[in-house]
């Protein structure tokens, strides 16, 4: 399996970092999968080598905008490249957004095969990977989707030790860390937060990557860092656009 930060930034983008996506990928089976389809997303794509043709199914977390501003332009770009199909699957609601968007951009509308499912908190097969869901807390309905004992993805989420366990076993967690200690936020962690949720679960992980990252945390990553690590003893690393981990 392959894990490629397409955007590890947030709904305030920087020139460095865009919007939420991760592509994953099992190249011998030839299969592509796009977790979360943010601004931004769609270039990185290109950038990464795989493209938009390659990817014909959407994985959503969950609806706010910094994860689904690209979606019609992935379809769009699909449908002027010929390809016939598009597959998006999320949690509830998830329909009701994409009818809601296709209606607005109405001719866009029957272009493609699109095909859109909901799932929940439990394990279904997406483009052919075998995935299991998890509910995560956040300030809409928000799932964490873990691949085998390969790789586990929070999505947005605030910290709390049940996401860990989730990922327990897991070759790599990629984790929401939007903003460094002195900030006060709710449905995001902090790394003091993230790192006793690390340290009191107890899981078994093998590296911990922190994505989701505001402005705020920029020349700040090493005092976060720092934080994580006055409790939680792991290996925790700050992901970027276009990094590539081999699992």
């Amino acid at each position: 399996m392959k894990v490629t930060f397409l955007g590890t930034g947030s709904a305030m983008p920087t020139g460095e970092r865009y919007q939420t996506g991760i592509l994953v990928a099992d190249e011998e089976a030839d299969r592509n999968v796009l977790v979360d389809c943010g601004s931004g997303v769609l270039h990185r794509l290109q950038q990464s080598g795989v493209g938009y043709e390659n990817v014909s199914t959407v994985l959503l977390t969950h609806h706010h905008l910094d994860h689904t501003a690209d979606l019609l332009s992935l379809l769009k770009a699909r449908w002027l490249a010929g390809e016939e199909h598009l597959e998006i699957v999320g949690p509830a609601g998830t329909k009701r957004l994409v009818d809601d968007l296709v209606e607005i951009y109405d001719y866009l509308d029957g272009r493609v095969d699109l095909r859109v499912r909901e799932v929940g908190a439990h394990g279904f097969e997406v483009a052919g990977f075998e995935v299991e869901a998890f509910e995560t807390r956040h300030s809409l309905p928000c799932l964490a989707y873990r691949f085998g004992d390969e790789f586990t993805y929070g999505g947005d989420s605030e910290a709390f030790e049940g996401l860990p366990n989730f990922a327990d076993g897991c070759d790599v967690l990629a984790h929401d860390c939007s903003f460094p200690d002195d900030v006060d936020v709710d449905n995001h962690p902090t790394p003091t937060q993230l790192g006793e949720a690390l340290a009191g679960s107890g899981a078994d992980i093998g590296r911990v990557y922190l994505t989701h990252l505001y402005p705020h945390t920029e020349g700040r990553h090493e005092e976060m860092l720092d934080s994580i690590e006055a409790v939680y003893d792991g290996d925790v690393r700050f992901a970027d656009d276009l990094r590539t981990v081999e699992l």
